[in-house]
């Protein structure tokens, strides 16, 4: 017994050894020398005490090679999984249940778009170079190196990172925006079905009832759709863009006498998060900057002479359009006054355990047919996508490369005007005294009187596309005499006054920053700048509820619970964490919506309607209109259901007692893996709960979906940062979780209680604190 024991013991001891010896072959190194082809000189990187690179090097080709060698070392996977996505190539590694979103991106056509963008970029461009160097880097990483842990637990074999690759990713961030696929059906359905009187709380002006005479199955298929592309996007643990805040101070605002700049972009939370942060330095360029996964150029950064902030622009780059088909020829489309026929092609999309599906896409003269993708269940009407990232040229790796060298306003302004899609507000300042906003994108020019918000008919001239606005024409700023630009993707102004069509936040957000923003007896700095940045009140929830006060007192009679009215008549619409008034109004926000919107939609239509931005605006319009069809002549009814049946929730989720309904427990943020929807592996990879302060729509915008308590947050500041440039080498700076995508590695998950908490740290800028601060440094050199 004794010696069995000792060899269960010795046994035990080497599998965890063996286990250990595994793990710590994957972890990135971050001391010491490795040997890199094509390098003209050594590299030098100091990693800091977050994980951040700080890297030196002689050109920018070894510059961007060792970007893509540090980047590939910390988010192999990330990368990995990010062009899969784009590409429609996840089926091969996740299995069938992969096989429908892999559908929906081969049918967005991104792998033809970039293939055709890679051939027509000038490869003698300082772009691409500095693209072939980065991907280079990744490279050399990955077949030098042991793979990571995800690889072998799917089988992902490696390959090679191409242009085409990264260009695919820069299209799925242009998906992630396109509000269309979820808002566009579902708009036009209650138009056709329901009839106009029942869009007056989305405010949309509307054509007269009837426009398409879509069949049951169309409408149906296309929901499906929606779905299908909600869904592609939130179950797959990679960022989402969703909106964001930032603004900028002239020196006449602050303390310091010089330019603040702002900005925290909002998307969609997961391991690893979105941003990897890193320093670059080589002769005549320095940037301290944020990358997204194959890309070499920040798209958000600073140095000590300017820097920049991104929002979502939100304007509406993708039309669909309902073709009119031959009866005696499925194949043929009305077009411009004749029978067209659609091209088709097939493609082969690799299924892991099962043989290849072959996928048939079909594309009229307005672009691809996106319900096809839906296969015998598509419906009947084809149904195009016209999307600016197909049908522009698109310079945007060449527009971000510029802005990164920008140091002026009028190099700001020809970098801006390069990005197309998506669609952004690019928010700039710099420390010789000037800041600016630019919205960048190319704004088309529809058919008068078109509403681009619903499904067009291909069988006019709605979907036709007159050509593009002139940058002049999109709406910006330089150096207004208030003395700040903000942004927070609310519907922003044309110069010339035209409409741009978009899916824009509520105001409320935007309201509040100005409001701040504009108080002339503040001198901003980056502490009072912190508090604004971690705000978490608007006048959304009191401005919804105003109308609807003096309904709930007249149908509530249970003495407790008019306490409870009560107390959300008082309430200023703050979010903090033990916040009981938070909680019982975003319970009561469901049932509400549930009450007035699910018995004309059905399930499928009203869990759409939740997905898509209208509803935050159609509520505040609903509360406010006694006489709105939705009510169906039932206002106090419906509102005394929605109450009780919130109350009758929280009563069944937290307990009797609402003192004990505080926000923190209902609204929680759990940092979530690609591969942390499968237990265990949940405890391993994903990194939370979190008690959540903030919410939807307020400047900490830590975003629930509507729906009933408790509400796991979905999106919210990807980073905050906080720059002043009278001392823009101790710029703030945050990452929600680590800098790091490797388990177990110290810097998976090292700042997400700082980052909850509302804390910032400092991003090193000069040699003499990126020396202090240094914890390891890796030299690469030449290959000989």
């Amino acid at each position: 017994m004794k010696r069995s024991l000792i060899v269960l013991a010795l046994l035990i001891v080497a599998v965890m050894a063996g286990v250990g010896g595994y793990v710590y072959s994957k972890q990135p190194t971050r001391q010491g020398t490795q040997t890199l082809a094509n390098l003209q000189g050594s590299v030098t990187v100091r990693y800091d005490e977050r994980g951040v690179p700080h890297i030196r090097a002689g050109n920018e080709a070894d510059l961007y090679r060792a970007l893509g060698y540090v980047q590939a070392q910390d988010r192999l996977f990330q990368m990995e999984m990010m062009r899969r996505l784009a590409r429609g190539e996840l089926a091969e590694v996740l299995g069938p249940k992969l096989l429908e979103t892999d559908k929906l991106f081969r049918s967005l056509r991104i792998r033809e778009r970039a293939a055709d963008y890679v051939a027509h970029m000038d490869h003698e461009s300082a772009t691409w170079k500095a693209l072939q160097a980065y991907l280079d880097g990744i490279n050399q990483y990955q077949a030098g190196h042991p793979s990571p842990l995800e690889f072998d637990m799917l089988g992902i074999t490696k390959r090679s990172f191409t242009a085409e690759d990264s260009v695919s990713v820069a299209g799925y961030m242009a998906y992630s925006f396109a509000a269309a696929f979820r808002t566009e059906p579902l708009l036009t359905y209650i138009h056709d079905r329901l009839g106009s009187d029942y869009l007056k709380v989305f405010d949309l002006d509307w054509q007269p009832r009837g426009a398409l005479n879509l069949a049951d199955s169309d409408w149906q298929h296309l929901g499906a759709l929606a779905r299908l592309s909600d869904q592609a996007l939130a179950d797959n643990g990679l960022p989402q863009f969703e909106g964001s805040n930032a603004w900028a101070i002239s020196g006449s605002r602050t303390q310091s006498g010089k330019p603040l700049l702002a900005g925290d972009p909002h998307i969609r939370f997961s391991v690893p998060a979105v941003w990897y942060e890193a320093q670059l330095s080589a002769p005549g360029f320095e940037l301290y900057g944020y990358h997204n996964a194959l890309s070499p150029m920040a798209f958000l950064g600073h140095n000590l002479d300017f820097g920049w902030s991104l929002t979502m622009f939100q304007n509406d780059d993708l039309d669909l359009i309902a073709e009119k088909t031959n009866p005696d020829n499925p194949n043929q489309v009305w077009y411009h006054g004749q029978w067209v026929d659609m091209t088709r092609s097939e493609q082969q999309i690799a299924v892991k355990g099962q043989e290849p599906v072959t996928l048939t896409l079909h594309r009229s003269p307005h672009g691809p047919i996106i319900n096809s993708v839906l296969g015998d269940n598509s419906g009947t009407t084809p149904i195009a996508m016209w999307w600016a990232f197909l049908d522009t040229d698109n310079r945007s790796l060449e527009g971000f490369y510029e802005l990164n060298r920008a140091d002026t306003l009028a190099k700001a302004r020809a970098a801006s005007s390069k990005v197309s899609a998506p669609g952004l507000n690019i928010v700039w300042a710099n420390a010789k005294g000037d800041i600016g906003w630019w919205a960048a994108a190319q704004l088309p020019m529809r058919p008068p009187g078109v509403n681009a918000g619903m499904i067009l008919d291909g069988s006019t001239q709605e979907g036709d596309k007159l050509g593009f606005y002139p940058f002049s024409a999109n709406p910006q700023e330089e150096n207004p005499a208030r003395g700040y630009v903000v942004s927070a993707n609310a519907q922003p102004v044309s110069p010339t006054g035209m409409e741009i069509p978009g899916y824009y936040n509520l105001p409320d957000r935007g309201q509040q920053l100005n409001a701040q923003l504009s108080d002339n007896s503040v001198k901003w700095n980056v502490t009072n700048s912190q508090a604004l940045q971690l705000g978490t009140t608007t006048a959304f929830g009191p401005r919804l509820l105003a109308p609807l006060l003096p309904v709930l007192r007249e149908v509530v009679k249970d003495p407790a619970q008019l306490q409870l009215v009560e107390q959300l008549a008082a309430w200023k619409g703050d979010y903090p964490l033990d916040s009981t008034s938070a909680t019982l109004f975003n319970q009561f926000l469901f049932n509400l919506a549930e009450a007035a919107f699910h018995p004309k939609l059905g399930d499928a239509l009203f869990k759409t309607l939740l997905s898509t931005r209208v509803i935050d605006a159609a509520l505040p319009r609903l509360a406010a209109s006694a006489d709105s069809p939705w009510w169906d002549g039932q206002r106090a009814d419906t509102v005394k259901r929605a109450w009780d049946n919130s109350l009758s929730h929280l009563k069944a989720t937290f307990g009797d007692d609402p003192t004990q309904w505080q926000w923190g427990k209902a609204h929680t943020l759990t940092h979530g893996h690609p591969l942390g929807s499968q237990k265990p592996l949940d405890q391993i990879v994903n990194v939370g709960p979190f008690a959540a302060p903030g919410t939807h729509e307020v400047p900490n915008n830590q975003s629930a979906n509507i729906g009933p308590a408790p509400w796991p947050v979905t999106y919210g500041p990807s980073t905050r940062r906080l720059i002043d440039f009278a001392d823009a080498a101790h710029a703030l700076t945050i990452n929600p979780v680590g800098q790091s995508g490797v388990p177990f590695d110290a810097h998976y998950s090292d700042q997400a209680q700082t980052y909850i908490e509302g804390g910032y740290e400092q991003a090193h800028f000069t040699d003499e604190e990126v020396t202090a601060n240094t914890r390891g440094t890796l030299k690469l050199l030449p290959a000989r």
